[in-house]
């Protein structure tokens, strides 16, 4: 165990690469473009059965352009999105309006040009309190997603990002046993390496538990963060969900 009961202990089972379904393109437009296919072939097929679709988003390099390729396709598709609720994988602890909320982003590149109803937009409140803010997401959570036969609220998709340093929603190399282990669907983190400090991120279980998780990689710095939460004996936060359940990868970095 390293010092400050850090990482996760040894001994971990190894990642089994079976989980991963591995999709690599030529740039991360590319990539953008067929993730947002792919999630709207989920939204349509939810639509044309009648039920919720509930996805959480991220923030990011790579968010703008799939929420750009999202509502260009949706506009063309004339995907209807009346049936969907947004969550969020992680935000900053910051108003609505600041340039480091996953929200505005989102509310820029996908909402507005959506016309997506406030209604069915359940953000991570920044502005307030953290543990307040975490608490009524999970209320939020709660209420509109179904829940699973653990009495866990199960997302239909999560999109995570991967960062330089292997975290992902705001899940780091460095959370405790103790933001691990907890069967919370939101968590505080206080002590985040990279700046805004303090962050809500979905817990582990909360992803583990999810219908479907995709990860969007692209951008320079992410080989080593790639290769590193595949490789076998990985305790990289990715490697931890892999060890769990699928994933679907998609990948703008072609030698890793």
């Amino acid at each position: 165990m390293l010092p400050g009961n850090l990482m996760i202990p040894p001994k971990k089972p190894p990642v089994s690469l079976n989980h991963v379904e591995l999709l690599q393109f030529a740039d991360a437009d590319a990539l953008a473009a067929a993730a947002a296919t792919a999630w709207l072939d989920e939204i349509e097929t939810a639509a044309r059965a009648g039920q919720t679709y509930c996805v959480a988003l991220s923030g990011g390099r790579i968010a703008h352009k799939l929420f750009a390729a999202t509502a260009t396709q949706a506009a063309a598709r004339k995907t209807a999105m009346a049936h969907v609720h947004f969550f969020w994988a992680d935000e900053r602890c910051v108003p609505p309006s600041d340039p480091d909320s996953n929200f505005k982003v989102a509310d820029e590149f996908l909402f507005r040009p959506l016309r997506i109803v406030t209604e069915n937009i359940h953000r991570l409140r920044g502005e307030l309190a953290p543990e307040q803010a975490a608490q009524l997401a999970a209320t939020e959570l709660r209420r509109v997603a179904r829940q699973n036969a653990a009495q866990q609220s199960v997302l239909d998709l999560i999109f995570l990002g991967l960062g330089e340093d292997g975290h992902i929603a705001s899940l780091f190399p460095e959370n405790t046993a103790e933001k691990i282990d907890t069967t919370l669907p939101f968590i505080v983190v206080k002590n985040s390496p990279k700046p805004p400090p303090v962050r809500i991120s979905l817990s582990y279980n909360a992803i583990n538990a999810a219908k479907n998780v995709s990860v969007l990689v692209s951008g320079d710095g992410k080989e080593s963060a790639l290769r590193r939460s595949l490789s076998a004996d990985a305790q990289m936060p990715l490697a931890q969900v892999i060890r769990e359940r699928p994933v679907k990868i998609f990948s703008a970095i072609n030698e890793f």
